[in-house]
């Protein structure tokens, strides 16, 4: 930067009444932390930007989403933050201060949970999940079927350790769909409406595994797991130390797992597609949690609400290596280990996985992380890091290009509808084809 006459008289002036000295360090005010700044300051193309506003309001105006919200910021600072549509089919507009319920991105939350009670040496990697839950000593695994429906079963090798439950390789099922006899047991089970964490892990252990610890990525509920071992090792239970130690350092303030009637208004009503008419109808599957009173058991797999601003404010103190505004959540080194792929060989080996050198992707600590930009097919950062919810919504973060990006929609089941079904990643390559000069 050339200094000014202007810049040089004040510095002087400074310097004669003791408030400079020559030699010392200067530096220019800094911007908050995820103030607005022009595009153009952080690289992007204002006009190519544009792209992704048209995108996001072509699928409201064709009736494929009723409101949408989407944040992007780079450096520490947003050069987009958009509200699209309304917050219900024929109601209130969309506004920014918009409540979304998140579902799945509460497991990023319940892990870096659980990696602060990791650096306090509470628990190690490799130990045995068995270690902290040890209702779950006596786990079976499915091998089969008899001809009147119940299981063929053989013991479980080994208990999954603590990095197979944030890796979703302990062998663990979800039941959010009914296709495979497992998936299917674990849905009539009610293990999801357990009333108590007594009772989720009295159901859990009566269930089989899918498969043997270690040899697949199979979604499950194990950050649900992860939610009960935080309870246990803090001694709080996961709603106040997420409060206590996430929340309120990082200024979260309309993140929880319910909403008090004072903010009910600005719930975003939940929809889903409905099979035969193809058109948005209100939500009525088993997955509407309600959100308008404290939970009985607090998932740590899906059951916090928040909104752009405050999933922001917990995306950029990622970004930043744990750290926000003065506030120091977790290490550099833990955010690094969190978002490195911990699958291993065989994992990533097995017939048709998901994450795979082949498909390049692997997966983090409950993350999903961008392994070969090129073999993934998207324009983001190695060492890309994301995940989203049953809702819809979605977020990723590039260390690379030191940015980061939020999608806020509420529709349940998006993939049956093929304009929602890529939304994510669609909306990625709107980002990036704006980022016209990476290295400003």
């Amino acid at each position: 930067m050339r200094m000014t006459r202007t810049m040089a008289g004040a510095l002087a002036a400074l310097a004669l009444t003791g408030g400079w000295a020559p030699g010392a360090a200067w530096s220019a005010p800094v911007a908050p932390v995820l103030s607005a700044a022009a595009p153009e300051a952080e690289g992007f193309s204002a006009e190519r930007l544009k792209r992704l506003d048209a995108f996001m309001q072509g699928l409201v105006d064709q009736g494929h989403l009723p409101g949408a919200t989407t944040l992007v910021a780079r450096h520490g600072k947003v050069v987009s933050f958009q509200t699209y549509g309304k917050k219900a089919v024929g109601g209130a507009p969309m506004t920014k201060d918009t409540i979304f319920r998140i579902y799945s991105q509460t497991k990023p939350v319940t892990g870096v949970a659980m990696m602060i009670l990791f650096e306090e040496g509470k628990w190690r990697l490799d130990d045995p999940v068995t270690k902290y839950l040890p209702e779950l000593a006596d786990l079976k695994v499915y091998k089969g079927q008899n001809p009147d429906g119940s299981f063929i079963t053989e013991p479980v090798s080994r208990p999954p350790t603590m990095r197979e439950i944030m890796s979703h390789t302990g062998g663990f099922a979800y039941g959010l769909r009914t296709d495979q006899p497992v998936e299917k047991a674990y849905r009539d089970s009610g293990l999801l409406g357990s009333k108590t964490p007594d009772e989720f892990l009295a159901r859990l252990a009566k269930l089989p595994l899918a498969s043997q610890p270690g040899t697949e990525w199979r979604y499950s509920v194990a950050v649900d797991l992860q939610g009960l071992i935080v309870e246990r090792l803090s001694g709080m239970s996961l709603a106040d130390f997420m409060r206590a130690r996430i929340f309120q350092p990082l200024k979260m303030t309309d993140t929880a797992f319910w909403t008090p009637p004072a903010k009910a208004e600005r719930l975003a009503a939940l929809y889903m597609i409905d099979p035969k008419t193809r058109k948005l109808v209100p939500a009525d599957s088993f997955m509407v949690l309600d959100v308008t009173k404290p939970p009985a058991v607090a998932s740590g797999g899906g059951g916090l609400v928040s909104t752009t601003d405050d999933y922001a404010r917990f995306a950029q103190m990622l970004l930043n290596g744990g750290e926000l505004d003065g506030a120091r959540i977790l290490a550099p080194s833990t955010i690094k280990l969190m978002a490195a792929n911990h699958l291993s060989d065989v994992v990533m080996g097995a017939p048709g996985a998901a994450f795979s050198p082949a498909r390049g992707v692997g997966f983090g600590l409950d993350f999903a992380v961008i392994a070969n930009p090129a073999r993934a097919g998207t324009l983001q950062g190695e060492g890309s890091y994301s995940w989203g919810g049953a809702a819809g919504t979605w977020f990723w973060i590039d260390p690379k290009n030191d940015l980061f990006m939020l999608g806020m929609i509420h529709i349940l089941g998006k993939e049956a509808d093929a304009a929602l079904a890529r939304i994510d990643a669609d909306a990625a390559t709107l980002v990036y084809q704006a980022l016209v000069d990476p290295a400003k």
